[in-house]
């Protein structure tokens, strides 16, 4: 699949899943909704790799990074983004998670030595200011003690992303596929998810009704199955920085679902914002010219 593909997959599926998010909040505890989510999606994937006989067992010496990916990409992060959407929109839990393209630069700087370039600092603070912008208003009107939970919440969901990232990125070079990583990973943190739940002596509530369940469904199928799938495609492919700004663009399509179902009203501010978001997805993705030109000359046989 085509990297562009990947990445307008990545960014549809992801931008609609903070309202169904959003829609399981409430009725059901945090923890048991996060593991109901992942053990759906485990036992989907696995399965699916079962029946196509391709559900390898990584060796001992990947264990403890299929584990890490686990804990941060399969509970401890939505742990925190479920709480976070109690005190906060959706939609704001999502700009704060699309800072991930930042988190992700500095730590491929910390674990992988990765230079951090001057076009990704400016990407990532076009993408940031943008997204501020687009939520300015809410955040001064709104801003309470439970708004700063929120905050705190999601960006601590967003830190354990950003790590689980790294573990991904080391996987994939260790010859390990996201899918195969995916599978593995979901199981472990739908066991860790049921062993909080026993420690805490969280009850285990029974899913309410049929909107709880549809979104239930679109999490675990569509949400985790396919879309940390195709994520986790770009990471090995593109490198964890440059996949992550999908998440910038996130927001945008979570704001456009909010216009149509959920009256959220378009400002002026607004619009500077999504137009500051997109600069910086031009910037992240487009090659400078001189670099085109090389790569043109290299192609060029001699004599020509």
């Amino acid at each position: 699949m085509a990297n562009a593909a990947l990445f307008i997959s990545t960014v549809l599926i992801w931008g609609t899943t903070w309202i169904a998010i959003a829609m399981q909040v409430g009725p059901v505890p945090v923890l048991v909704s996060v593991f109901y989510r992942f053990a759906l999606a485990a036992v989907i994937l696995v399965a699916i790799l079962a029946v196509m006989r391709r559900l390898k067992l990584p060796a001992l010496r990947d264990q403890p990074f299929i584990l890490a990916q686990a804990l941060c990409l399969f509970s401890l992060n939505f742990i925190c983004f479920y709480n976070a959407a109690a005190f906060v929109p959706s939609g704001l839990v999502s700009v704060i998670f699309s800072l991930a393209t930042i988190y992700n630069a500095v730590n491929a700087r910390l674990f992988f030595g990765d230079r951090v370039t001057g076009r990704t600092l400016l990407a990532a603070a076009l993408g940031a200011t943008g997204l501020l912008l687009l939520f300015a208003e809410e955040v001064v009107v709104d801003f309470n003690l439970g708004t700063l939970k929120g905050i705190g919440l999601a960006a601590l969901g967003t830190l354990f992303f950003s790590l689980g990232n790294m573990a991904s990125r080391r996987n994939s070079a260790a010859g390990i596929s996201p899918v195969t990583a995916n599978a593995w990973g979901m199981t472990y943190g739908a066991i860790f998810l049921l062993l909080l739940i026993a420690v805490t002596q969280t009850p285990i509530v029974t899913p309410p009704d049929i909107r709880y369940l549809t979104a239930l469904l679109y999490l675990a199928a569509i949400g985790s199955v396919i879309g940390f799938t195709t994520y986790l495609m770009l990471v090995s492919r593109i490198g964890s920085s440059r996949a992550a700004y999908a998440t910038v663009l996130f927001p945008i399509v979570a704001l456009s679902l909010s216009t149509v179902f959920e009256g959220y009203h378009w400002t002026g501010l607004g619009l500077v914002g999504l137009a500051l978001t997109l600069l910086g997805n031009v910037v992240i993705f487009a090659r400078p010219p001189a670099r085109r030109a090389r790569q043109v000359d290299a192609r060029v046989p001699a004599g020509e």
